[in-house]
């Protein structure tokens, strides 16, 4: 009798891949060959999972926790891009870039778990399956146009306006309970302006009873000024 050593489902991300936006709806062949060689890591709160100019070997699905991806500049200081939740996928326009190398520095933020699929694999089946390439091209197009905004909004806007339209979207996200995502420092970073400018708007709007809260932990209380101030370089589209 011949026995086959095939990996259940549970110790594959095809499951998850599946359930991906991008990726949901192809064929089942397509995604397992994207989990191919696929390893499962774990990740200690702070630890780099790859850093900036690293090869560009690997992409992430975060099955737990959170990857954020992080920049620093000549002086030591740090600015988050981005943070990515159980579901989604990190590094996936790397695998695409010709000088084959991370942009940026990517590390857990709590007990975290990642796949790391591999970068041929990606590659492999965009060219078998065009379908997927054009999946993957319309996302990176909207996150550029998305990008692209966001340096004009930094170009034209102001100091209040920056923080009104990011604690308008992540109310979006959590409601009226908010969370902040990385410290105070690190936000001011984020948006392009001075930590004590931050806190000043913080406190002068907790005053004006919009919102209450301190540190990380916010409520907003009144979001209409909040909207008129965002709302007044928004674009259409």
């Amino acid at each position: 009798m011949t026995f086959i050593n095939v990996r259940p489902l549970a110790a594959t991300p095809l499951l998850q891949l599946a359930a991906h936006p991008l990726l949901r709806e192809l064929a089942p062949g397509v995604l397992q060959g994207l989990c191919e060689h696929a390893e499962l890591r774990p990740y200690r709160d702070g630890e780099v999972v790859f850093h900036e100019g690293d090869a560009a070997q690997h992409w992430l699905l975060v099955t737990k926790g959170h990857v954020e991806v992080v920049r620093f500049g000549c002086d030591g200081s740090e600015r988050v891009y981005h943070r990515f939740g159980a579901g989604q996928c990190v590094a996936e326009a790397a695998m695409f870039m010709a000088h084959g190398r991370y942009p940026m520095q990517a590390r857990a933020v709590g007990s975290t778990t990642v796949w790391r699929l591999e970068r041929q694999a990606l590659r492999h089946a965009c060219e078998a399956h065009p379908a997927l390439a054009l999946r993957l091209l319309e996302d990176f197009s909207r996150r550029l146009y998305h990008y692209i905004n966001e340096v004009e909004w930094l170009t034209v806007s102001s100091a209040p306006q920056r923080l009104a339209a990011f604690l308008l979207r992540l109310s979006d996200q959590q409601g009226e309970r908010l969370e902040l995502p990385s410290s105070q420092r690190q936000l001011a970073a984020h948006l392009g302006i001075r930590a004590e400018t931050l806190s000043r708007l913080l406190s002068e709007w907790q005053a004006r009873r919009w919102l209450r809260g301190e540190r990380r932990h916010w409520m907003l209380l009144d979001t209409a000024p909040l909207q008129q101030l965002a709302g007044a370089l928004a674009r259409s589209f």
